[in-house]
């Protein structure tokens, strides 16, 4: 399809016939018309001009704002080359992203998770989504034999290259630079003898991989035996290469990161960073000497952006453009007629041959492991011997493998022998990952009645056996005190079919409510013990059924009456629950859906008070996003046949503005719009975005015989702050009912 709108396109800017071939470009440089004849206008050769791109981290953003530009004014560019940054946005335009697919990949990378190498959420493994859930901190560290460790603080490549992979053109991430569509060439630096490497003739995603190997954030990358990183520290502006190319005029764009004053410079880690930005500042300066008087410098007003942060990469585009615009009139002289650009774009855009054709699977072998059985990994990467198996589906494999969260490094080696594959994945296990703990922190107050907190705290090990089994250890203090124990144990080396028992303990006090208003407080007391079997489907859902038994004690508080016994009820209960979970993130998500799905069914009483009954409760959301604009919509639904259901009503989100947990019914429906703005962001070591947002909210508990109608439902909604803190989203909120209920909120920890 996409050939076909190029031939329509390429046909109606070049009033081309059916059978003309794609126009030579060197013809439309030397003045003659696509047909092959003289236009009769004597012009003189077009000069080659050639787009030079600098690195400097997120500031190198700004590239795809002057691309936009250049696009706009129609000005030719014959050769491309780029540094860092610039090699990243110079190489996916040269082998034919357009500016479209270049703004969707920094609005949609989770580009904290690329820094910190962790894999964006959506990829993670089910377990790992889960855990994010119950405990949606960032902190996190291992307990190791040697002690306590932390991840690592610089990214190996994992995360990195599975960003850059959703960027380059389908066919073009193993083709030569040589052979791109548009002539494209990259440097880097060769970190054991300093020197320049030019990288060729290497594969465009090796290429661009290895020019931003920024030290101490990247790890480096090995080329024709060259243990290479950042090119920007021998030529971040490399004009010299553009005109050993052949270029005639040079567009060359800046956006390094200029030299940090004195104030800036009170740690280590800053006059390091300064010492790197003094190399990279000489190498610029001697570049920018070699440009002609005929030659453009397009320099971007990036105040404020600094190297890392990419959550500004909407403003960084917006200097670009602005830049390029300001040199509107040299650029003029540039310009192509309609027609003529139209053909060149046409050329640049064609897709490639697609070579990735499958080969029968011979075999997989797993190197690297330590801890990890190497059935488990060969299972879970999906890749079966005997199949047919593209490259493309190796490269998924790693990437769900780089998902289970042990994985420092996954590599794949592909050896194609007389038309059959063999694989190669190389694995490097976290040493912190294995037995780690994550610390969470949870607060909620509406500045009224209702003032809670925890500290939550989660230890997993994992790779117990030769199947995978996992231990999983909860502990909560607070207003809520608890501790539970979780054995995940899959049955069979990699399988998705599994058996998890768990038991807990807890102790909770909360408000008996009955028509929203307050009639008792009480203390819970519980002991429980399940078992379940489940499976899980890739790494997007679950489907668990099992038994519980449990043992409550409930003892009033207020008001207080020494002669009321405390209840205790005994009983079982068997369970049934689906869930789907592909979010790329908890606290403002842009893409995907979370659903659960679950019944419960007590057999009857027991010992104690116990009733039986089903309950039945259903929770259905989804994410999206336009512009700086996040948002979701969600419908839950709960039911109880005997007594409250086990889900509430009122507090931040759920019917904002009544008092938490007010609505306690046998039958709750609650549906909820919720956007927010992105206004600010915190660098990435202390969290994320900063959010300004509102919700509209309707919903209501009912008895049992009541229908829930229109008018029996509540209306309500809130405005807020928050921010991504790294133990989670930080809101500061008010909220309102359309009865007049009013309160504030502050919420940090779980959502919705």
């Amino acid at each position: 399809m996409r050939r076909v709108v190029l031939a329509l396109l390429l046909c109606a800017g070049l009033a081309c016939a059916a059978d003309q071939p794609y126009p030579d470009t060197r013809l439309l440089q030397a003045g003659v018309g696509p047909s092959g004849s003289d236009t009769g206008v004597p012009v003189q050769k077009r000069p080659k001009v050639a787009l030079v791109l600098s690195g400097g981290g997120a500031r190198g953003f700004a590239h795809v704002g002057v691309l936009r530009a250049l696009q706009e004014m129609r000005i030719p560019v014959d050769i491309v080359v780029g540094t860092s940054m610039g090699s990243v946005i110079g190489g996916a335009w040269a082998a034919g992203a357009s500016v479209k697919d270049l703004e969707r990949m920094a609005a949609t990378t989770d580009w904290d998770s690329v820094v910190a190498d962790r894999p964006a959420r959506d990829e993670l493994h089910f377990r790992r989504r889960d855990e994010d859930i119950q405990i949606p901190s960032r902190i996190e560290f291992g307990i190791t034999r040697n002690g306590v460790l932390g991840p690592p603080g610089a990214a190996s490549n994992a995360a990195l290259e599975m960003a850059l992979q959703r960027l380059l053109p389908r066919g073009t991430r193993d083709l030569p630079v040589s052979q791109l569509p548009l002539p494209f060439r990259s440097v880097a630096s060769d970190l054991l003898t300093g020197e320049l490497v030019v990288l060729d003739n290497t594969p465009l995603f090796q290429t661009i991989r290895a020019s931003l190997a920024v030290p101490g954030v990247f790890a480096p990358v090995r080329i024709k035996d060259h243990l290479v990183v950042d090119g920007g520290l021998v030529r971040n502006l490399p004009v010299d290469m553009a005109r050993a190319m052949g270029a005639d005029i040079v567009i060359a764009v800046n956006v390094g990161t200029t030299l940090a004053p004195e104030k800036e410079l009170g740690s280590a880690l800053g006059v390091a960073n300064q010492m790197l930005q003094i190399l990279t500042e000489q190498n610029v300066q001697r570049s920018l000497s070699e440009l002609r008087k005929d030659d453009i410098l397009i320099a971007p007003k990036l105040d404020g952006i600094t190297f890392l942060d990419f959550s500004t990469w909407d403003k960084a585009m917006a200097a670009g453009e602005a830049a390029a615009r300001e040199l509107a009139p040299r650029l003029a002289a540039l310009a192509l007629p309609e027609r003529d650009y139209i053909g060149m774009e046409s050329l640049r855009l064609a897709a490639p041959v697609d070579s990735d054709r499958p080969v029968k699977l011979a075999k997989v072998q797993i190197q690297g492991t330590r801890e990890v059985n190497p059935e488990v990994l060969e299972k879970q990467s999906g890749l079966e011997p005997g199949k047919p198996t593209t490259r493309e589906q190796v490269r998924q494999a790693a990437m769900a493998l780089y998902g289970r969260g042990d994985m420092a490094r996954v590599e794949t080696d592909i050896d194609d022998v007389d038309g059959e594959r063999t694989v190669t994945i190389r694995t490097t296990e976290a040493e912190w990952a294995r037995s780690r703990m994550r610390v969470g922190l949870e607060l909620a107050s509406d500045f009224r009645d209702s003032n809670n907190f925890a500290i939550k705290v989660m230890h997993v090990l994992s790779a117990l056996n030769s199947w995978g089994g996992e231990l999983r250890t909860e502990g909560r203090l607070g207003n809520e005190r608890g501790l539970g124990v979780q054995w995940w144990q899959p049955l069979g080396a990699g399988s998705q079919w599994f058996v998890m028992p768990s038991a807990q303990v807890g102790r909770i006090a909360g408000d008996i409510f009955q028509k929203e208003q307050r009639m008792a407080r009480v203390a819970y007391s519980t002991r429980a013990a399940s078992i379940a079997l489940g499976r899980q489907f890739g790494n997007w859902g679950e489907l668990s059924v099992g038994v519980t038994r449990q043992a409550n004690s409930v003892r009033r508080l207020i008001p207080q009456d020494p002669t009321l016994p405390v209840e205790r009820v005994y009983d079982s209960k068997s369970f049934a629950r689906f869930r789907v979970d592909t979010l790329d993130s908890l606290a403002f998500p842009t893409r995907g859906t979370l659903i659960t799905i679950g019944r419960e069914q007590t057999p009857g009483s027991g010992r104690g008070v116990g009733t039986g009954g089903v309950n039945w409760g259903a929770t259905a959301l989804q994410a999206f996003a336009w512009n700086d604009w996040a948002g979701h919509v969600s419908l839950e639904w709960a039911k109880a046949q005997a007594g409250a259901s086990p889900v509430t009503l009122g507090g931040f989100l759920r019917l904002s503005g009544t008092p938490t947990d007010s609505i306690q019914e046998p039958t709750i429906l609650l549906g909820r719009l919720v956007l927010a703005r992105r206004i600010a962001s915190l660098p990435s070591a202390f969290g994320g975005n900063m959010r300004a947002g509102f919700s509209l909210e309707t919903g209501g508990g009912f008895d049992r015989g009541v229908s829930a109608t229109g008018r029996a439902l509540k209306q309500a909604g809130s405005a807020f702050l928050s921010v991504e803190t790294r133990f989670g989203p930080l809101f500061l909120g008010a909220g309102a009912t359309r009865d007049g209920e009013q309160t504030l909120y502050l919420f940090l920890g779980p959502i919705w």
